[in-house]
């Protein structure tokens, strides 16, 4: 308690002024200053969502029927780098629905996109206590497209071991068996920004690695991107309708974004720069919280705490 220097009310709605009155009191019952007040702010809905409470609300599908590309993602306990899913769910083409546990995926969906996971098995398990697993597979089988992040590139494969107990109980899960690859979790953790080209369209993307794990298995040699340095990632198997990588953040290269819309439906385009999106999101958040918020006194107050 001693080190709290100030209060800030955050995402406040309405008229701030109506809390004026309110701040002395809340002062004089903490002993702290009120260092602002921050209007709730919308353009913060185009930058990454802190956790899953908000992705009921953050992904819902529009005009479902009339979208030429229809991307279904199963909402997994576990999922992980969600933000992945905003360049797409962003672009008006699309329409990006994630479906709940207990609920069926969307027969007419020509994508069905696995997230990253922070416990690929446990959510590998899950995928096949809700009837996903066959669901995916028949949708594959229809001639829908299927794509792997990280996590959910693991699951693509046949099986995902984990024979040092690295994510919980040692063992071995059978994957959807849509890529002939083999995944086994490591100790280690590789973590590291990447950039490379992808093999279909020789398109430059950038984006980072966070995984433990290494897969390996004959669609490999199909790889799905060549990082710098020559290194494969990935892997697609012999439609290209199946296919999954290990780099996180790709769908944020608008030149490849576009590709891969077209890949899915031809009358798809991608129409929104994206990382410029972000940027100027930023940009009026800064200027938002420079207009309501002490900020002097903010700075002060790391300042303070730095000599100590």
């Amino acid at each position: 308690r001693a080190r709290l220097k100030g209060h800030i009310v955050n995402r406040f709605r309405g008229d701030p002024a109506l809390f004026d009155d309110a701040l002395p009191l809340i002062a004089q019952r903490t002993g702290m200053p009120s260092l602002g007040v921050v209007p709730w702010l919308d353009a913060t809905r185009d930058l990454p969502a802190e956790d899953t409470a908000s992705l009921g609300s953050r992904y819902v599908a529009g005009d479902w029927g009339r979208a030429p590309v229809r991307i279904a993602v199963p909402r997994l306990a576990r999922i992980a780098n969600f933000d992945d899913l905003d360049p797409l769910a962003a672009e008006p083409d699309v329409a990006l629905r994630l479906v709940e546990p207990g609920e069926s995926l969307p027969g007419d969906a020509n994508l069905i996109l696995l997230a990253g996971s922070k416990s690929t098995r446990t959510d590998m398990d899950e995928l096949r206590r809700n009837g996903w697993v066959e669901e995916i597979r028949v949708a594959a089988e229809g001639g829908a497209h299927v794509f792997g992040l990280c996590g959910g590139y693991q699951m693509l494969g046949r099986t995902i071991s984990d024979p040092s107990g690295t994510e919980g109980p040692a063992g071995t899960t059978p994957g959807l068996g849509l890529l002939d690859v083999e995944t086994r979790i490591a100790v280690e953790k590789t973590l590291s920004p990447a950039a490379g080209r992808t093999a279909a369209e020789d398109i430059h993307v950038t984006g980072f690695e966070m995984h433990m794990g290494e897969t390996a298995g004959p669609d490999t040699q199909r790889p799905f991107l060549a990082l710098d340095g020559g290194r494969p990632d990935g892997a697609t198997d012999g439609t290209g309708r199946i296919a999954g990588t290990y780099l996180h953040g790709l769908f944020g290269t608008d030149a490849f974004r576009a590709a891969f819309l077209r890949r899915i439906d031809c009358r798809a385009s991608a129409t929104i720069e994206w990382n410029h999106r972000v940027d100027v999101a930023l940009d009026r958040l800064a200027d938002h919280m420079d207009v309501h918020l002490d900020t002097r006194r903010i700075l002060e107050i790391a300042h303070e705490r730095g000599k100590e």
